[in-house]
C-alpha cells in the first residue's frame, strides 16, 4: 500500500515539474501547461504578468503582458506564442484551478552569413541566447569535431575546412537544444594560363634600320593601352575630322558676321548722303463765306407829343 502511495506521489511530482522550452526569434512556440484540463479557471502568466485567462462560463480574456497580443490558448490548456521576441524569455506559469505549473522559455537567435563565403574572407557565427539569470550555456560545434565554447565564432581566412554543418547548442538545467547551420565556401577559381603568342615572322626581334635606329615589328595583333593599333588610327582620324569641321564652322560664322557688319555700315552712309524728302500736300482753298442779309433796322421811336392842356 505504501509503495502505491509513493508511486502516485512521484507521478504527481513529475507531472507538476516544469519543462524547458526553446524558441527562435521570429518563430512560433507552444508552451505546454502540463495538465489535461481544468474545471473552473485556467490562467497563464509571464513573470507575474497575466497573459490569458480562461473560465468555464466566460470567453477568454487578455492580460497586461505584451505577449497577450501575440498569443492564444490551445486545447483549453496550452499557450501558443507567435513571432517570438527576445524579451519573451523567462518563467511561464499555468495556474489550473489554483494549482501552478511553472515552465521556462529560452529564446535564441542565430546570426550567420546568408551567402557563400569567398576563399580568404572573414565571417562571424553568433548564437545569442536569452535565459533567466543568463544561466544557459552556448557552444558551437562542427560535425568534424571542432568545438568553440562561446556564443561567437570568428572564421578568419575562410577555406574549404570551414565548409559544412555547424551546430549551435544551447543547454539549460540538463535540457539541450541544437540549431544546425550550413556554411558554404566557394571553391577557388583556377587562374587560366595562356600560352605565349607565336610569331611566324622570320625575325621577331627588333631590327636595326639603315640609320642605326631600331624599328618594331608591328603586326595586326599589336596592342597599345588595351586597344589594337588600327583602332587608335581610326580614333585619330575621326578626331581630326571633327577638329576640321569645327574650324570651318567658326570661319564661316565670322565671315558672315563681317559681311553683315559691312553691309549695315554702307547702308548707313548711303542714307546720310541723300537729303531728307518731306511730303508736301496740296490743300484746297477754303470756300468764300456767303454774304449775310441785311439786318432789319429797328423802327424809330415816335415823337413825343405835348400834353393836352385844359
Amino acid at each position: 500500500m505504501k509503495t502505491i502511495i509513493l508511486f502516485g506521489l512521484v507521478l504527481g511530482a513529475l507531472s507538476a515539474a516544469g519543462k524547458v522550452f526553446f524558441a527562435e526569434v521570429g518563430q512560433k512556440v507552444t508552451v505546454e501547461c502540463g495538465t489535461q484540463g481544468f474545471s473552473s479557471k485556467l490562467e497563464w502568466t509571464h513573470n507575474t504578468m497575466t497573459i490569458r485567462v480562461l473560465t468555464i462560463n466566460r470567453f477568454p480574456s487578455k492580460g497586461q503582458s505584451p505577449i497577450a497580443e501575440r498569443s492564444r490558448i490551445l486545447y483549453n490548456k496550452d499557450l501558443e506564442i507567435n513571432t517570438v521576441m527576445e524579451t519573451d524569455f523567462g518563467k511561464f506559469t499555468c495556474n489550473v484551478d489554483g494549482d501552478p505549473h511553472e515552465h521556462v522559455l529560452i529564446v535564441f537567435s542565430v546570426l550567420v552569413p546568408s551567402d557563400a563565403l569567398e576563399v580568404g574572407a572573414h565571417a562571424t557565427l553568433e548564437c545569442r541566447v536569452k535565459s533567466p539569470d543568463n544561466a544557459a550555456k552556448v557552444k558551437w560545434q562542427k560535425l568534424n569535431g571542432l568545438e568553440e565554447h562561446s556564443h561567437k565564432v570568428d572564421l578568419k581566412f575562410a577555406d574549404s575546412s570551414h565548409k559544412g554543418i555547424w551546430q549551435c547548442k544551447v543547454s539549460y538545467e540538463g535540457d539541450t537544444f541544437t540549431k544546425n547551420i550550413t556554411i558554404n565556401v566557394k571553391d577557388p577559381v583556377p587562374v587560366p594560363t595562356t600560352p605565349p603568342l607565336k610569331n611566324n615572322a622570320p625575325n621577331s626581334k627588333n631590327r636595326q634600320n639603315s640609320t642605326g635606329g631600331s624599328t618594331k615589328n608591328w603586326s595586326k595583333d599589336t596592342v597599345f593601352l588595351g586597344l589594337i593599333w588600327w583602332i587608335w588610327v581610326a580614333i585619330g582620324a575621326g578626331g581630326l575630322v571633327v577638329i576640321i569641321l569645327i574650324v570651318v564652322v567658326i570661319v564661316v560664322y565670322k565671315r558672315n558676321k563681317r559681311r553683315k557688319r559691312k553691309f549695315l555700315r554702307m547702308k548707313k552712309v548711303q542714307l546720310s548722303r541723300n537729303p531728307k524728302m518731306y511730303c508736301q500736300c496740296v490743300r484746297q482753298t477754303a470756300a468764300a463765306k456767303p454774304q449775310q442779309g441785311r439786318r432789319r433796322e429797328k423802327p424809330s421811336a415816335l415823337p413825343l407829343q405835348p400834353l393836352l392842356q385844359e
